[in-house]
């Protein structure tokens, strides 16, 4: 089966590196997987990025796009407001002009596609008769612009009065999207699009906006190699980072540590003056600078890519912070559930659905800086509880998170969608049939 996912970019940042561990697996699964891309960072043969025309004229009508969004970006731009990262328009400056290079494909397998994917005219270029599965991200494809609404729940209307435009107009640039996103998805048949969602989560809230209400949505949590996150050996990577021996190690990892919406700000206060039993170390990776400690250790890495020293950073590490006010299902709880590492987090979004409370971690009210401070002061302190949840962490991810069993889950829907590309796969001696996939279905669930 010829499967093609288009994603803005095919290995930097987090929705990236889950779409390109999916492909990764639906290739290892025999499947005939490839990525069409904006920006390529990978060098896999299997990676196609498009190649805008350098004609005069469509120079010019890439150019004359882009200021058509960028000035109606400026006009609706308001303060910055807390929690909001990211707004994204419908639109790209690409119009329909990529589509022309889109691989030949049984089904489209969409993910975060902003910036890259015009909604009119992408829908408008493919092809009738091919199915499109769209994995979501984040909530950015049925707002009216933001990835997460930290609460603000104005995309189960028609949005308007955007907070994180800090707009008091009800017809602003939130509105007109999500409008103009109407009139694209009204147009699709049912059968047209499936959606898919990692956590349950994500998916109720998708069922919410009456932009996706007449599609299928299924739930597949996302999937890793296990063997390469899996528990490594904390001594010597604690001594490459340069963690005294005996130390206990906090570990906050996120794609920017600056992103008000990952919470950074909260292990800070929960940090701030505590008093734990025995030496801390503190221990963050990624993009931004963050705030010092007095008291104990810090350390700061920056953006690290290579999947077996992420494994081995996580190892290194006695409890992992996920202190998020609003999350899809992240892969950072994941891997370091995969390397025995427990979880501490807020109870947001889908990582409750990660974090099994008392088992693999703690689960803490969202902005609670003093619960989070006592989760993290007891369990540091309890290191028979921490041995118990490293192996229960290890069981949960080699069960349920393994990359096989999403490639898995993902070839049976495929099959559902494109059953004659099933029967040539079968012809050919590759794939999974729907019939033959019946675990697979039974662990893909249906909203």
């Amino acid at each position: 089966m010829k499967i093609v996912h288009v994603s803005t970019v095919d290995a930097a940042g987090g929705a990236a590196r889950a779409a390109y561990r999916l492909h990764d697996g639906l290739k290892r699964a025999g499947e005939e997987s490839r990525m069409f891309v904006a920006w390529k960072t990978s060098d896999d043969a299997a990676v196609s990025q498009f190649r805008p025309s350098r004609k005069p004229m469509a120079r010019i009508a890439r150019t004359l796009r882009r200021m058509r969004i960028d000035r109606d970006a400026r006009a609706a731009a308001g303060a910055a407001r807390g929690g909001y990262s990211m707004f994204s328009d419908d639109r790209s400056q690409f119009a329909a002009d990529p589509w022309a290079q889109l691989p030949a494909a049984d089904v489209v397998q969409m993910h975060w596609v902003a910036g890259f994917v015009d909604y009119a005219a992408f829908f408008e270029a493919l092809p009738r008769e091919t199915p499109v599965v769209w994995t979501l991200h984040d909530m950015n494809a049925f707002t009216g612009g933001c990835h997460y609404d930290a609460g603000c729940g104005r995309f189960a209307g028609e949005c308007g009065a955007c907070p994180a435009l800090a707009s008091s107009a009800e017809n602003d640039l939130s509105r007109q999207i999500w409008r103009r996103k109407r009139r694209v998805l009204d147009a699709l048949t049912t059968g047209k699009l499936h959606v898919v969602t990692p956590s349950r989560w994500l998916a109720g809230e998708a069922k919410r906006s009456a932009l996706f209400t007449k599609f299928n949505c299924s739930v597949i949590p996302y999937g890793l190699d296990t063997n390469v996150f899996q528990p490594r050996d904390a001594r010597s990577a604690r001594e490459r980072i340069g963690i005294p021996p005996g130390a206990k190690v906090i570990l906050f990892l996120a794609d920017g540590v600056d992103d008000p919406r990952k919470g950074y700000e909260y292990l800070v206060r929960a940090l701030d003056g505590a008093a734990f039993a025995g030496e801390v170390f503190l221990l963050t990776l990624g993009r931004g600078k963050p705030a010092e400690f007095r008291g104990f250790r810090h350390v700061h890495l920056e953006a690290v890519t290579d999947d077996r020293m992420l494994a081995e950073i996580y190892s290194a590490a006695d409890v992992f912070v996920a202190p998020s006010l609003q999350d899809n299902l992240p892969n950072t709880v994941l891997e370091a559930s995969a390397c025995g590492t427990p979880v501490i987090a807020f109870n947001a979004g889908g990582i409750s659905e990660a974090v099994r409370h008392g088992k693999t971690g703690l689960l803490v009210d969202v902005r609670d800086a003093d619960g989070l401070r006592a989760a993290l002061s007891g369990l540091l302190a309890n290191d028979a509880m921490r041995e118990e949840m490293r192996r229960n962490c290890r069981a949960v991810a080699t069960a349920e998170y393994a990359i096989d069993i999403q490639a898995r889950r993902y070839v049976e829907l495929y099959g559902e969608l494109a059953p004659a590309a099933v029967r040539g796969s079968l012809k050919a001696g590759v794939g999974v049939t729907a019939s033959a996939a019946t675990e697979a279905a039974a662990e893909t669930s249906r909203v």
